[in-house]
């Protein structure tokens, strides 16, 4: 299993996801826990897409972390 760091963000009243990794590959809903499943799913769904189409499936790159500062 393949593990991609996706990205979320409050937009709005919302929340919006990116995958740094897939370039194109988004996800937006009204929760965090919400974005973060509707983001599983578009990422599942765009790399059968790139499977399809014979294209190249990124190899996952970015980290992310968080850190405390004064």
């Amino acid at each position: 299993m393949t593990q991609y760091t996706i990205i979320i963000e409050k937009a709005g009243d919302n929340f919006a996801a990116y995958a740094p990794d897939i370039p194109g590959c988004v996800a937006a809903a009204d929760t965090v826990d919400e974005t973060r499943e509707l983001m599983q799913e578009a990422l599942i769904l765009h790399i059968e897409m790139l499977r399809e189409m014979g294209e190249e499936i990124p190899i996952p790159k970015v980290q992310a972390a968080v850190v405390q500062v004064a």
